[in-house]
């Protein structure tokens, strides 16, 4: 009954994503021309209110995680940047917390972005910015994002 009360204990206290989670998870970027073909090699810079990452075109990087949405600019000399914006979602260990009650556990994990997940593998298209939502991924395929709204109503 100890270590139960312990065990109870101790997950309410430290967060339960913050257990199931690192502070980081990975992103593949991927960049295409306009016309669809595929460029590797381009210059990609991820930020988020953690600091910014760079990271070449075709690769993966660890990126922190944030309950803040991350920025991504890639580019490469003869095209106009690909921009997007990679949408910050909770992740099954917030849900944990609430579940188990460990409400002081999800006020770490928030703080900390333990959290908080992106989509882990975007496509961005130069000349254009696009948001990606982990909520449109489907198991190894990537994001190919979505035009912001402001951008959609004008069209």
């Amino acid at each position: 009954m100890k270590r139960l009360l312990a065990l109870v204990t101790c997950t309410g206290l430290c967060g339960c994503a913050s257990v199931v989670n690192d502070s980081t998870h990975p992103m593949k970027v991927e960049t295409l021309t306009a016309d669809g073909k595929t460029v590797a090699g381009a210059e990609c810079k991820l930020s988020n209110d953690y600091g910014l990452i760079t990271v070449k075109s075709g690769d993966t990087a660890q990126v922190r995680r944030s309950s803040n949405d991350m920025d991504i600019t890639c580019s490469f000399k003869g095209q106009s940047d690909a921009r997007g914006r990679a949408i910050s979602r909770v992740n099954s260990g917030m849900f944990g917390n609430i579940i188990f009650g460990g409400g002081i556990g999800a006020i770490i994990d928030h703080n900390k972005g333990t959290a908080y997940t992106y989509p882990t593998w975007v496509r961005l298209i130069f000349g254009q910015m696009r948001v990606f939502d982990r909520t449109d991924e489907k198991e190894g395929m990537p994001v190919t994002g979505r035009l912001p709204e402001t951008q959609a109503a004008s069209k």
